[in-house]
Formats: C-alpha cells, sequence, structure tokens
C-alpha cells in the first residue's frame, strides 16, 4: 500500500491531530505491533491498515511499510506477538509440574491487556469469513495447545492427550472470553481454581492406577487417609 498524491506524506492526516514522531529501525518495532493490536482490538481487523497504525503509534505511514512490507506481513507479525505475549503473561506453561502452579494471573492477564486477547478473537472469527487467515489462527492455538500438553504432561501421571488438553484449554479460552466481554475477573480466577481441583483429581486418580501414589482404590486419596 502507497501513499497517494492527495494523502499528506510526512504530517498530519486531515483531522488527526496527533503528533508524529520519528522511530529509528529496530526501536519502534515493537511499539508498532501494540499500535496494531489496538487498532484491531477497537474497529476489527477491516480497520487494520498502514495508516491507522502510524496515527496510533503517533510515527508515519512509511516507516510501518518499511517494517512489514505486507500487510499479511503485519498481521502475521502482530498475531506471533501477541502469542508471545499470552504465553510469557498467562502462566500456561510454568514448567514446575505443580497443579496450584497452572495459569495462575490469567485473569490478571485479561485486565492488563485486553486488547491482546481481543485482537486474538476478532482474527478467530474474521477466519470464518476469510479462509486465508486460517493457518496463522491454527499456528495460534497449535502455541496454546502445544503448552498446555506439556504442562498436563508435567502434572497428570498418565500424561495428557490431545483430546484433554483441548478440554482443558476450551475452558481457560472460554474464561478469557468471559471476562473481556463481562468483565469480573474473581469469577475466573474461581472458575481456575475449580479447573485445577478437577485436575488434582486426575494426577491422584492416575497415580493411585499406577501405584505411583498411595494404596489402589477405586477414587482419589483423601486428606486424613494416609494411614
Amino acid at each position: 500500500m502507497t501513499a497517494s498524491a492527495e494523502e499528506p506524506e510526512e504530517g498530519q492526516e486531515a483531522g488527526d491531530h496527533k503528533p508524529r514522531r520519528r522511530m529509528n529501525y529496530g526501536e519502534g518495532r515493537e511499539a508498532l505491533l501494540n499500535a496494531a493490536v489496538r487498532v484491531v482490538a477497537r474497529g476489527g481487523l477491516r480497520k487494520l491498515t498502514y495508516r491507522a497504525v502510524a496515527q496510533e503509534a503517533g510515527t508515519t505511514h512509511g516507516l510501518v511499510v518499511h517494517h512489514f512490507g505486507s500487510r499479511d506481513a503485519l498481521i502475521e507479525e502482530t498475531l506471533a506477538h501477541t502469542i508471545r505475549t499470552s504465553l510469557n503473561t498467562s502462566a500456561l506453561e510454568p514448567g514446575t509440574g505443580k497443579v496450584a502452579d497452572f495459569s495462575v494471573g490469567v485473569s490478571d492477564m485479561v485486565t492488563a491487556g485486553p486488547d491482546t486477547q481481543a485482537f486474538q478473537y476478532e482474527l478467530l472469527l474474521e477466519a470464518r469469513r476469510r479462509p486465508e487467515l486460517l493457518p496463522q489462527i491454527r499456528a495460534l492455538y497449535d502455541g496454546y495447545f502445544d503448552a498446555t500438553e506439556r504442562e498436563l504432561s508435567r502434572m497428570l501421571p498418565d500424561g495428557a492427550g490431545r483430546p484433554l488438553t483441548r478440554l482443558v484449554f476450551a475452558a481457560l479460552d472460554g474464561l478469557v472470553l468471559h471476562q473481556l466481554v463481562f468483565g469480573e475477573p474473581g469469577t475466573t480466577d474461581a472458575a481456575i481454581e475449580e479447573l485445577r481441583g478437577l485436575l488434582r483429581l486426575l494426577a491422584a486418580d492416575g497415580g493411585e492406577a499406577t501405584g505411583n501414589d498411595g494404596p489402589e482404590n477405586d477414587g482419589p486419596k483423601m486428606p486424613g487417609n494416609d494411614g
């Protein structure tokens, strides 16, 4: 996408009073990605243009073109950016194998970065209308599934297959969406604690079935029954 003769090159667009500033190569890339997230979160994917991102970031149209080259590249790199952000802040894979650590901070993640989550859901819905977006969306969810499956396999003696992984992640994904729409982070925290309770039952049941956790019986070990 290039500027037309009628569009201002370096200054303000009509009705745009946000001051422009120059970014040096490298230092502004993350700022542009964050700006793209905000643009899509507010107006949907159809509003994602070089000029909209430049205006949101307070820089020039040409710098966005310079960094990304095409709108498809901008979408792909912004999606990858949101995946990294979400995985780093959600504790989806803390790596400890402790149920108590699983998905700690999900509600805080949504509260602190709602635009990041809204961007992903916008692309998910847009993929129903634009199948060419499906590879990026599949990559997004495969990243989440892989992280979830690795952590579940650390927690559960019998490991975790894809069906269980999808079930657990679907619960988390739904809770994120509900908090994004309705607020109520406390409701998210309470529901995730219930999910951890179910995972504790699976972990105890698997340990007993394999002889790794106390005497064998048909149910999970209850507090006070260690003897």
